[in-house]
């Protein structure tokens, strides 16, 4: 069921929903690589990385721009090369039911789709419906998973998220079955130890592990959500995260993006929790300045616009579909 987010705000209990960073840290568990192959790598949580798909594209490196000084983003940005965080994606490719009668077309389809997105450096890591995580680009290299897209923890923001996020895709499609999860029991097991990895290892805070759709953007309309993947349903707490959809979105709040209530997938497991609470955010802030909304908007608009020039005069911008 859609809701008429605009016309919900008034009514809506933000008291849960911190902004990014701001919910109770959860500590990864520690996690050490115990054996590497040629074939794959195996951790010390069971963790085990399928190598026959991995490649390469040119080593992390990408613009932050210090969150205390966002108004300054033209001038500012600081060069790093640490992975910040994880997007989650569904890789909405061809939906076979996951039945024992269609082992054949399930494999198949496996087979196909990794390598398309081994071709594309699609994706830091896939995990197929039986469970199998396969390494598709190294986790020193960016992938081509985020497009224009937006994130934000309490010090950094960053912009276009192909090199500061790992991309981790789920062999699934968001929409293929409403009365169904979108992924299955060892698809969710193997992104928990997954995450639990990347975090231990790169120090990942909680709040920077987050769905496509709330990290995707739109520069041509400033709309928030236009890719739909994990809009809402992302098994969070399965995965040992907070319920990350409560987060507020740095799209909207630092850079004046906006929604059309009629593409918000609701419920209780969505990203319009977070997105109710961000504009309320907005609404608040522009009060604070004596100024109209849509006046503030455009304000927070012309803020990534700077930042966009930001990035390309210091060769740090890719061209985006």
């Amino acid at each position: 069921m859609v809701i008429t987010l605009l016309a919900a705000l008034a009514d809506t209990d933000t008291t849960a929903m911190l902004p990014p960073g701001k919910q109770t840290p959860v500590r990864a568990a520690s996690v050490w690589l115990v054996q590497t192959t040629p074939q794959f790598d195996l951790y010390s949580n069971g963790l085990r990385i399928e190598e026959q798909y991995a490649t390469f594209t040119e080593p992390r490196r990408y613009l932050a721009f210090a969150r205390a000084h966002a108004d300054a983003v033209a001038s500012g940005g600081e060069w790093r090369s640490a992975p910040a965080g994880i997007v989650y994606h569904t890789t909405e490719s061809h939906w076979t039911p996951f039945e024992e009668s269609q082992n054949r077309s399930l494999q198949r389809a496996g087979l196909g789709l990794l390598e398309y997105v081994s071709s594309r450096h699609s994706y830091h890591f896939v995990i197929d419906r039986f469970g199998r995580i396969f390494r598709i680009v190294r986790e020193s290299d960016y992938a081509n998973h985020a497009g224009n897209s937006v994130w934000a923890d309490d010090i950094w923001i960053y912009i276009n998220l192909n090199q500061s996020f790992f991309g981790v895709a789920f062999e699934a499609r968001s929409q293929a079955n409403p009365d169904e999860p979108a992924v299955n029991a060892a698809q969710v097991y193997a992104g928990r130890v997954l995450t639990d990895m990347l975090r231990s290892r790169y120090d990942i805070p909680v709040s920077n592990c987050v769905a496509h759709a709330q990290v995707s953007v739109n520069p041509a309309n400033y709309g928030v959500g236009y890719h739909q993947d994990w809009a809402a349903n992302l098994p969070f707490a399965e995965l040992g995260l907070g319920d990350n959809y409560k987060l507020g979105l740095p799209s909207v709040e630092l850079f004046g993006f906006n929604a059309d209530a009629l593409k918000v997938v609701t419920g209780p497991a969505s990203m319009a929790a977070g997105l109710d609470a961000s504009i309320t955010e907005v609404r608040n802030d522009a009060a604070a300045q004596n100024l109209p909304v849509g006046r503030y908007r455009g304000k927070l608009q012309k803020r990534y616009r700077d930042a966009i020039r930001a990035l390309r005069g210091k060769g740090a911008y890719q061209e985006y579909n």
